[in-house]
């Protein structure tokens, strides 16, 4: 009797083992998927991979990032009709690249990585055209450059205005020193022609003004290519807070 009751507590611990083993599997199955729906709607985290921010962010910093569909989502409730959820001045995420059609197995398991790794792995490399940049002028604006400052004038405005003085708060650009017989005709050069943006056009820029991988160089980008916006910088801790 001892001996067969042995065997039903083995069989009792065995069948506790396995249920919990089922509850940590679910439970890790639900915060991945609500993982994945908020990742892919409202928020992510995101990585700066370089310098072209600075000094207002480096390198190695990590964002939370909101979806574009939230902030419009308010807009529209707001019955704003802006257009565009960001500001002049926000700083923003730029996707130069279209998005390529992967089967949704692949996909699954890109979030999966990223959700196991904490962002630091994933399957699809796509760091190489996500750009992080900052907006100052968006659809009507007329905007130019000189001394590597932006000049704009709003659509509808009489009055020319610096980005800083359109910008909801302040930041600090880099600004770089070039020779006084540098060609102004060059981006390098911190002086741009007028342009008026056109319909669903925004000009955006680095901080680091030495650095002209942005719209001085590609053109405006559209709003399909502006994918978020950091909110949040919750790493490294000295500097958390609003980018």
């Amino acid at each position: 009797m001892l001996k067969k009751n042995r065997k039903t507590l083995s069989y009792m611990a065995q069948k506790r083992e396995r249920h919990k083993l089922l509850q940590i599997i679910a439970v890790v199955l639900a915060m991945f998927l609500l993982y994945s729906a908020i990742s892919s709607y409202l928020f992510s985290v995101w990585v700066l991979q370089n310098e072209t921010m600075q000094p207002e962010l480096r390198a190695g910093d990590r964002f939370l990032v909101v979806s574009p569909a939230l902030p419009k989502m308010f807009a529209e409730l707001r019955h704003s009709g802006d257009g565009i959820p960001f500001k002049r001045g926000s700083i923003v995420i730029v996707d130069l690249q279209p998005r390529e059609k992967h089967h949704w197995l692949l996909i699954a398991a890109d979030s999966a990585v990223r959700f196991f790794t904490a962002q630091q792995l994933g399957i699809f490399d796509t760091e190489e055209h996500l750009h992080v940049k900052r907006l100052v002028a968006i659809p009507g604006d007329e905007v130019y450059m000189s001394s590597f400052v932006l000049r704009v004038r709003p659509g509808g405005s009489s009055y020319t205005l610096t980005e800083f003085e359109l910008s909801d708060r302040p930041y600090y650009p880099n600004i770089p020193q070039v020779p006084a017989l540098w060609d102004e005709s060059l981006p390098f050069s911190g002086n741009m022609d007028r342009r008026t943006l056109g319909p669903g056009e925004y000009f955006v820029i680095s901080d680091d003004r030495g650095n002209t991988g942005d719209s001085r160089t590609w053109g405006p980008v559209s709003a399909k290519q502006i994918i978020g916006k950091p909110v949040f910088r919750f790493w490294p801790l000295s500097r958390m807070g609003r980018p």
